[in-house]
């Protein structure tokens, strides 16, 4: 049975999984850097992992294993559990694959390096994407439901 991974610091979509993997009965484990609160959920745990960069994309990394599903936005965290035979999608519900893991990458290093050179763009503080929708989680539950019954197959 899959266990399903959530990179939970920033994810919107907690509940969402929770319902997807009590459903189909499989563990679901929150890694933070803590203020998290814990579900009540026998199958759901929560992981606190110490302070300090990367270290929840580190443990999921290190425990996610061939079938297990991550849910992340961090593009380096999903190519390296994609490397182990994990599968991994955005809280939106786009999936990470190893067609498109490259590119996702290139892309993010791009636009870090503009981000870096670019006066403008540093000035501007963050910059807002589109909101988190109903349709985002909606499609992100249906993504979730195919990469279980997927992981359960391999």
């Amino acid at each position: 049975m899959p266990v399903i991974y959530v990179d939970a610091d920033a994810c919107p979509v907690k509940a969402e999984t929770e319902q997807v993997a009590t459903r189909h009965h499989c563990q679901m484990v929150l890694v933070s850097n803590g203020g998290i609160r814990p579900s009540a959920n026998p199958l759901v745990k929560l992981v606190i992992v110490d302070a300090g960069p990367d270290e929840a994309d580190k443990y999921i990394a290190r425990e996610a294993a061939l079938g297990d599903i991550v849910v992340t936005s961090d593009i380096p965290l999903a190519a390296r559990v994609l490397d182990c035979g994990a599968l991994a999608l955005r809280p939106n519900g786009d999936e990470f694959t190893s067609a498109n893991i490259g590119m996702q990458l290139a892309n993010r290093d791009l636009m870090a390096d503009r981000r870096a050179t670019d006066v403008f763009m540093q000035e501007g503080g963050k910059q807002r994407g589109k909101s988190f929708s109903q349709k985002d989680r909606s499609h992100f539950r249906n993504v979730l439901e195919l990469l279980l019954r997927r992981g359960r197959n391999r």
